[in-house]
């Protein structure tokens, strides 16, 4: 899995790449985040493992998989993460918004993880 996690980070859609300008190297509130991290045996798009929030970015084929998404999303929620999900075209087109909905979800969610300091 680790090497398609790397695929993955090397063909990164323009939304990714867009999103990732802004959460890369503590640009974003400070935190840390990862892109493409494998989670058990998915991968996801960003991760912030201090506040326990992924960010998933949904291009055109996520309509036609919306059950695998939610049996995925349900399963990273089992394992203590929010899971925000935002299709292309808003992030291309709203990115403002979207960094906004970040913000506010990090806002409310709990005192961060004491994991997030192991190096994981």
């Amino acid at each position: 899995m680790p090497n398609n996690a790397k695929t993955l980070r090397t063909n990164q859609t323009e939304a990714e790449q867009r999103l990732w300008y802004h959460l890369r190297a503590h640009r974003f509130m400070g935190l840390k985040f990862k892109r493409q991290k494998p989670m058990g045996r998915y991968i996801v798009d960003f991760v912030c493992l201090e506040h326990r929030l992924i960010i998933e970015i949904d291009g055109g084929q996520h309509a036609e998989q919306v059950a695998y998404d939610q049996h995925r999303d349900t399963w990273l929620r089992s394992q203590g993460f929010t899971v925000l999900r935002f299709w292309n075209n808003k992030v291309m087109q709203q990115l403002e918004a979207v960094l906004e909905q970040i913000r506010c979800t990090i806002a409310l969610s709990p005192n961060p993880s004491p994991a997030s300091g192991r190096g994981e």
